[in-house]
C-alpha cells in the first residue's frame, strides 16, 4: 500500500525513528484472525490502528481468559525481550495493523537514546492503563466493574463496545449472563443507556 506511512497514527509517527517506520508493513485483518499463537518465536511487534485485538489464554476449564484488549496501541510489548509468545493474539474486530520488525525495533532501542526515552514513556502510560484494569478486576460487584469501565476507559461518559457483550464479559472477568443482568438493571434504574454499540452514563458517576 503506497500510503502506508501516511496511515500511521500520529502517536506511532512521533514514537518510531524514521528508519524503523520505513521497514514497517500494513495489514488489514479480518475478525477471528490469529495474529500470533502461544509458543511462537516473536518476529514482529504489532500496533493496532483500528479494530480490536485481544491477548488470551485458556483457563483450567478450557475457557478463553482475556489478558489484554487493544483498540489503538501496541500488542504484547513484553515480547520484545522474550524468546516466545506466552499467549494467543486474536483479532476480535476487523483491524488495521502495523507490523514492526522486532529485531529492528530492539536494535533501535539499544542505539538511539531519544527513542529509548520515548519508548519508556509509552510503557509508563500502558502501566497506568493496566493498573486501572487490575483495579477493575478486583472489584466484587459487577455493577461497580461496569461503571468503572465506562468512567476510566470511555470518553465523556460513553464506552464503545466493539466486539459484543460476551467479549466484554471476558474482559471484566464475569459471565456474560451476569453482565446482561447488570446492564438491564442499570438501564432500568436510568444509570446508563444502551445505544448502538455504546454504554452511556445518564448520571455521571
Amino acid at each position: 500500500m503506497e500510503d502506508e506511512l501516511i496511515k500511521f497514527s500520529s502517536p506511532l509517527n512521533a514514537l518510531l525513528p524514521q528508519a524503523v517506520q520505513e521497514l514497517c508493513t500494513h495489514k488489514h485483518l479480518k475478525k477471528s484472525t490469529l495474529l500470533f499463537k502461544t509458543g511462537e518465536k516473536p518476529k514482529w511487534m504489532f500496533f493496532v490502528l483500528s479494530g480490536e485485538v485481544t491477548l488470551e489464554r485458556l483457563s483450567q476449564h478450557g475457557d478463553p481468559v482475556v489478558l489484554q484488549r487493544t483498540r489503538h496501541g501496541f500488542v504484547s510489548e513484553a515480547s520484545l525481550q522474550s524468546p516466545k509468545y506466552h499467549c494467543d493474539a486474536v483479532v476480535v474486530a476487523d483491524a488495521e495493523i502495523i507490523q514492526i520488525p522486532i529485531q529492528t525495533l530492539a536494535d533501535a532501542l539499544s542505539t538511539d537514546p531519544d527513542f529509548a526515552g520515548r519508548w519508556i514513556n509509552m510503557l509508563n502510560h500502558e502501566v497506568k492503563r493496566l493498573r486501572l484494569q487490575c483495579e477493575r478486576l478486583s472489584m466484587k460487584s459487577v455493577k461497580d466493574k461496569v461503571l468503572h469501565l465506562i468512567n476510566t476507559e470511555g470518553q465523556n461518559g460513553k464506552y464503545q463496545v466493539n466486539t459484543g457483550i460476551k467479549s466484554l464479559a471476558g474482559e471484566l472477568g464475569i459471565t456474560h449472563e451476569a453482565l446482561y443482568r447488570t446492564l438491564a438493571a442499570l438501564e432500568k434504574s436510568k444509570t446508563i443507556q444502551r445505544e448502538d454499540r455504546l454504554l452511556v452514563l445518564t448520571n455521571r458517576q
